[in-house]
């Protein structure tokens, strides 16, 4: 037995050396050059259900935009990159990048004076809140005790729900995962990839297969996953995200009617995204996301009023639920499984239970006990011998 022990433990050795080699960094970008113009869109412009591809808008309009955008270039000393339409909250998003020395808040402060300009604001990164996976024998899914994850099942699956999974590149090939991502869409731009660690692994917490004799189970098995690419894995231990990136994923998550949207990141605030944020909001879905107890409020859009803010740990700040986030057994690239913490995995358990929630129609909210800790029976009454819903208290809503 324990020949055979150190021979699949070489092994794995050997596959986590080689992932780690397939994870090596890209080739850095110049994200942190550029700065964000909103220039605002025809009132009449957006039609629900309508394609952006190939153009937007009337010709003379859009070509007027980017006339504007090249002005403020010009007159600026930049040089325009890109942009993408935001019909949700009525803008056109440029992208122009500004020449090293100079400083892009300064750049976007002076660019907002312009009276044909909404707003603007730098170009900004977001990381995603979870560790390296280690252990892929560990097979003990904390939530299975802790959450009763049998007995939730009994009462809810999360069937048909629309999930979000706003991240990096979900492997829908794993046998976890086989038919659960019904929408696929890539929004990085220089950073391709194929199946992603931190993505795939938020998506097996949320949605992995139940009683099929493999790996994990998630949450809300009975979920449809958007696995919507947003972030790009720099390493095994670094998922990035940006301001465009971001706010292009949060956009088809609404436009496609998503009912929970899961965020397992974190950064500075923004405009941008924050209205996004409202917009999903204002139409019923659930926002839930990571905190990162390194930034003040616990980072956004986990500090943004309304969305759901999950650590890994009870004892957070006010307002904040804990739920599951340490020694988390779930899915990886390849058909694998890893051991992953991190708050970012706390978050997706939320998210699958709010999926349970809207399997049945509820609106009502997290209960909590001591620190914030989500009692998941409680809130979906579902488990017998639970604590009597009295008891339970949930933390003030953001």
């Amino acid at each position: 037995m324990a020949a055979w022990r150190r021979l699949l433990l070489a092994v794995l050795a050997a596959w986590f050396a080689a992932a780690g080699a397939a994870w090596a960094a890209p080739p850095a970008d110049d994200a942190e050059h550029q700065v964000l113009v909103m220039l605002r869109l025809p009132p009449d412009h957006f039609r629900a259900g309508s394609g952006y591809a190939g153009g937007y808008g009337d010709g003379a309009s859009r070509a007027a935009r980017q006339r504007t955008a090249d002005r403020l270039a010009r007159e600026h000393g930049l040089s325009r990159v890109t942009d993408w339409p935001m019909p949700l909250i009525g803008v056109d998003c440029f992208v122009l990048q500004a020449p090293e020395g100079r400083s892009t808040a300064q750049v976007a402060a002076e660019l907002a004076r312009d009276g044909a300009v909404a707003w603007s604001e730098p170009m900004q990164s977001y990381r995603a809140q979870g560790a390296a996976p280690n252990d892929p024998l560990f097979a003990l899914q904390p939530a299975a005790q802790a959450w009763r994850l049998a007995e939730l099942r009994g009462a809810a699956t999360g069937r048909g729900v629309r999930v979000a999974v706003i991240d990096s590149a979900v492997d829908p090939a794993h046998p976890d995962l086989a038919g659960q991502v019904a929408a696929r869409a890539d929004f990085v731009i220089g950073h391709p990839a194929s199946a992603e660690a931190h993505g795939t692994a938020v998506a097996g917490v949320i949605a992995a297969l139940a009683d099929n004799r493999l790996g994990v189970a998630g949450v809300a098995p009975g979920a449809r996953l958007m696995a919507l690419r947003a972030c790009w894995q720099r390493s095994a231990a670094d998922t990035t995200c940006d301001t465009l990136s971001l706010a292009k994923a949060l956009s088809f998550a609404i436009e496609r009617d998503a009912q929970v949207i899961n965020l397992s990141l974190g950064g500075p605030p923004n405009v941008l995204l924050g209205r996004l944020i409202d917009v999903a909001l204002e139409r019923d879905a659930v926002v839930v996301a990571a905190v990162d107890p390194t930034l003040a409020g616990g980072g956004f859009p986990a500090s943004h009023r309304g969305v759901t803010a999950v650590t890994g740990a009870p004892g957070g700040a006010a307002g904040t639920f804990a739920a599951p986030g340490r020694d988390i057994p779930t899915t990886q690239p390849g058909g694998g499984f890893g051991l992953v913490s991190g708050s970012s995995y706390a978050a997706a358990h939320v998210s699958g239970l709010y999926a349970l929630l809207r399997e049945r129609k509820s609106r009502a909210p997290l209960l909590a006990g001591a620190g914030g800790a989500v009692d998941a029976c409680a809130t979906l009454r579902a488990c017998g011998g639970s604590l009597p819903l009295a008891s339970r208290a949930a933390p003030p809503t953001r």
